[in-house]
């Protein structure tokens, strides 16, 4: 919201200070020969910079996309997995009990939205509980051909999980990159004040700059919550997490 607002001031800044600089500019700096340079050097300027929005729309939504069918995928993985205990025996049970609680820690943290909390699935602490539940999985002394079989796979799907959690951690707190914001900014920058350079100052201009500066910050903004699945205003839906929650242990 900072960067998006940041944007709006210079886009709009800069579309006033262009309409300032209209009423100073001597008469033969507004010619038709003028005006038509300008346009020209602008138009090219406005395809860069559009290009570059869809690039960033489109790298920001492929990053949201991916980060939701992770959670997805996982979340169907760890059903498996508690299943497959349950069919290994009632030896199992303990580890199911556990599973069942770091999950719903693991949810509850993601429903918060908060930076604070989700930075605690990273932490020491939760590799740690991770760790243990794999320990506990791996210490199981089966007896028959099928419990051997329910162990190996149930120990690969958590390996799948674990690296699953890692990808959407690293994919979580991804942003437009300073410089080419920056660049990105001035382009725009340069192409707004030549709105206001050759428009007249009235109440109908002020406003239709204004919308256009809102709409470009919103893409901006846009593009920054898109790379950041877990929190901010749009984030990946939590519903197949809770359901899996709720078929946990049964």
């Amino acid at each position: 919201m900072v960067v998006a607002l940041i944007v709006f001031a210079c886009l709009f800044g800069t579309a006033l200070l262009g309409s300032y600089v209209r009423e100073r500019l001597p008469s033969q700096h507004l010619s038709d020969d003028s005006v038509a340079v300008v346009k020209l050097a602008t138009g090219l300027i406005a395809t860069m910079s559009a290009l570059v929005l869809g690039l960033l729309v489109s790298s920001a939504k492929s990053t949201f996309d991916t980060a939701n069918a992770e959670l997805e995928g996982a979340a169907a993985e760890v059903v498996q997995f508690d299943r497959m205990l349950a069919r290994y025996g009632p030896d199992t049970q303990e580890i199911r009990t556990r599973l069942k609680h770091n999950y719903a820690e693991v949810v509850q943290m993601l429903a918060s939205r908060n930076r604070t909390q989700l930075e605690k699935l990273d932490a020491p602490e939760a590799i740690a509980r991770s760790e243990a539940l794999q320990r506990q999985v791996e210490a199981l002394s089966p007896t028959t051909d099928s419990q051997r079989t329910l162990k190996a796979s149930a120990l690969q799907i958590m390996n799948t999980v674990f690296a699953a959690r890692w990808l959407t951690l690293l994919q979580s707190n991804q942003s437009i990159p300073p410089v080419m914001l920056v660049i990105l900014t001035s382009w725009l920058a340069i192409i707004f004040g030549s709105f206001g350079l050759f428009s007249p100052r009235n109440g109908t201009i002020v406003v239709v700059l204004l919308l256009c500066a809102l709409s470009t910050a919103a893409t901006i903004l846009l593009v920054e919550e898109l790379n950041r699945p877990l929190d901010g205003f749009i984030s990946v839906s939590l519903d197949p997490m809770w359901h899996t929650l709720n078929r946990l242990g049964q």
